[in-house]
């Protein structure tokens, strides 16, 4: 590599690190975090390669989520971190919903969870009903007339913004970023953010991040080395729907609607969502994993991309995984690998 190449590839790295990003670490293996595609439980699959796993505990749940999920006692949508702000510990957000239980796709709230080892598990719960008194910011402005009508708070996903400043001085905080439907207020779900504090356990009231004019749901955003955005899949509900990309200077945006002509295509008719993506260490492209729901049974799916998070090909189902949905990707080190995989064949 030249000299010259070399110089901006270091500035950029620097530049990078002050941006909002969540903290990499691990080349050793790669953790699939997810909703299980037979209940709603959080479960964990490992992969030396990142493409082909094994399920851990067959599948079934990875903590007690009747206790940690404490409105309707089920959990979807997994999304797991490390904690960027100390960098040790790890993070994680779900969908409180049980589906199976309410026979509904109505459910009202979050779930924060944190872990100093992936095993051991503590959460609050966010039950947006209840309003203003379950924020850490009371006084702010609300985004609705009556909470009580909330009928959905989904997928939420989590982004450190070390630029983040609280009322008392402090900096840094974890953007969450959800869709929220209110239907006595808006007709349909739209993309919202609050930040949590770094003891995962406060969360400020939800504020717009966008509204395309119809509903978008399944966020997740990643910060490119290759042009320093950040880059947003969305499942689009309207319009041309499907999994689409989008990018912004910064995390509240604006963001602007995507690329019509730059989704995941290759899936014809059939719908999809769920999307997350990861980086394969030593890769300069991306993989896009989502679920593709229409066709019976499901296919949990992983393609690639370029640099830029665009030019979706070579889809191939997940391998290993009995029962892949909804969730989240992150890389291990091998001593995180080693304490998972023996804690999934010892308990």
């Amino acid at each position: 590599m030249k000299l010259n190449h070399i110089l901006t590839l270091t500035l950029l790295l620097a530049t990078l690190s002050a941006f909002a990003q969540n903290l990499q670490r691990g080349t050793y293996g790669y953790l699939y975090c997810h909703m299980a595609g037979n209940g709603e439980w959080t479960s964990y699959a490992l992969s030396r390669d990142g493409l082909n796993y094994h399920d851990l505990l067959g599948g079934k749940e990875v903590y007690d989520t009747e206790k940690l999920s404490a409105i309707e006692g089920g959990a979807r949508d997994a999304y797991i971190c490390r904690k960027s702000d100390s960098g040790k510990g790890y993070l994680m957000v779900t969908t409180d919903m049980a589906n199976h239980k309410s026979r509904t796709w109505f459910n009202y709230g979050i779930d924060l969870l944190k872990s100093d080892d992936l095993i051991h598990w503590t959460s609050t719960t966010f039950d947006f009903r209840r309003g203003a008194e379950i924020f850490c910011d009371p006084e702010s402005p609300d985004i609705y007339k009556n909470w009580a009508d909330v009928k959905r708070v989904w997928a939420p996903q989590i982004f450190w913004d070390p630029a983040y400043v609280w009322p008392d001085g402090d900096k840094g905080g974890y953007f969450i970023y959800y869709s929220l439907w209110n239907p006595a207020e808006e007709e349909y779900d739209r993309m919202y953010y609050s930040y949590a504090d770094k003891t995962f356990t406060k969360l400020t009231k939800p504020r717009l991040l966008f509204d395309w004019g119809y509903a978008t749901i399944d966020a997740d955003i990643n910060l490119l080395p290759s042009d320093g955005k950040y880059h947003m899949l969305i499942k689009k509900e309207g319009g041309h729907p499907g999994i689409f990309q989008t990018k912004a200077d910064a995390l509240t945006g604006p963001w602007p609607q995507p690329d019509e002509d730059d989704f995941v295509s290759f899936e014809g008719n059939k719908k999809c969502e769920g999307s997350s993506a990861f980086q394969i260490a030593g890769e300069e492209g991306w993989r896009v994993a989502y679920i593709e729901y229409s066709s019976k049974p499901r296919h949990y799916r992983i393609c690639q991309a370029d640099k830029y998070l665009t030019n979706f090909h070579d889809p191939h189902d997940i391998q290993g995984v009995a029962n892949p949905q909804h969730g989240s990707f992150m890389r291990l080190t091998k001593k995180e690998y080693k304490r998972l995989e023996k804690w999934g064949t010892t308990k």
